[in-house]
């Protein structure tokens, strides 16, 4: 489990590309919970994309290289690093957890690491002291979600909620917060709490198919398909992923998505932050639920939203 956190609850905030771009609504959602639970977030506005785990195809140095001066941006300003990207998560918690062990293990790549890092316009040296944290894990091992219950304004009575972690979230690195990564409930434990219902399913830590949609679309869009379609069985009234590239598959290509597995879905793909927003009792239209190609009506009408 993570340590105690400051009792001001601070972080440098990495938003990553995606929810600055094409789930602008993330990004919003991320910073209204964040104001509303007193959560302090840094932005640093310097930091690149990570690669989402491409630059590593071209080089290994390159990826390590590019995302050790992400994290020196944050250990810079003592604070540890949050995300609200699986993608990033995986590949920057991934990053730091290699360079931390070779900086005993294999200390001239470490040292070539750094220098390379101050070549780019770094002027702080990376040291491997920082550590990386999903919202998720934020929210439910550092706030506490006894404490966050306590926040709660308009119980999710009523709604069924099926989670979709998606496969980077799971993988098994060491800095992983999930008591058991096959099998986690970090979300079905968060909608509890919101008081929402829980929906399970055998699709909710398998790969949207997000990897796969620029050269296999077909593949892609039958695996999100199926996820889809065993939450909808199971009677969930919306799904909710801590990943952006997820929810761009589930939400952004339902339509295509629909059109390979020759069914209807109309089912609705919330961020975790928006889930939690509507619990707080901030206004739907304040979270960037008009800006989803699924209409959310049908899930805000089963809590009189």
């Amino acid at each position: 489990m993570t340590a105690a956190l400051p009792s001001s609850w601070r972080y440098a905030y990495y938003p990553g590309c995606v929810a600055q771009g094409a789930c602008r609504e993330l990004y919003d959602s991320t910073n209204r919970i964040a104001r509303h639970l007193g959560i302090e977030l840094v932005e640093l506005e310097a930091a690149s994309c990570c690669g989402s785990g491409t630059f590593k195809e071209e080089s290994e140095l390159l990826e390590d290289t590019v995302n050790a001066r992400n994290l020196a941006l944050a250990e810079a300003l003592g604070l540890p690093m949050l995300t609200h990207c699986s993608t990033c998560q995986g590949v920057l918690g991934r990053v730091n957890e290699k360079l931390k062990a070779a900086k005993t293990a294999d200390p001239e790549y470490f040292h070539r690491v750094q220098t390379l890092c101050q070549q780019g316009s770094c002027e702080s040296c990376y040291e491997g002291t920082g550590d990386v944290r999903h919202l998720l894990w934020v929210l439910v091992h550092d706030y506490g979600l006894e404490r966050l219950a306590r926040q709660v304004k308009r119980p999710l009575w009523g709604l069924r909620c099926a989670a979709f972690y998606g496969c980077y979230l799971l993988r098994a690195y060491d800095i992983s917060r999930f008591d058991v990564a096959r099998d986690p409930r970090l979300l079905e434990d968060l909608f509890e709490h919101l008081g929402a219902t829980p929906v399970w399913y055998r699709g909710r830590t398998q790969c949207c198919g997000w990897p796969l949609s620029s050269y296999a679309p077909q593949q892609s869009f039958s695996m999100a398909g199926r996820h889809l379609l065993e939450a909808i069985e199971a009677g969930a009234d919306c799904v909710v992923t801590p990943c952006p590239l997820c929810h761009l598959n589930l939400d952004s290509r339902q339509p295509e998505v629909e059109q390979v597995i020759g069914r209807k879905l109309g089912i609705p793909i919330l961020h975790v932050p928006q889930l939690v927003g509507l619990a707080l009792g901030i206004p739907a239209e304040n979270l960037g639920l008009n800006r989803h190609v699924v209409r959310v009506e049908k899930a805000l009408q089963k809590i009189g939203r």
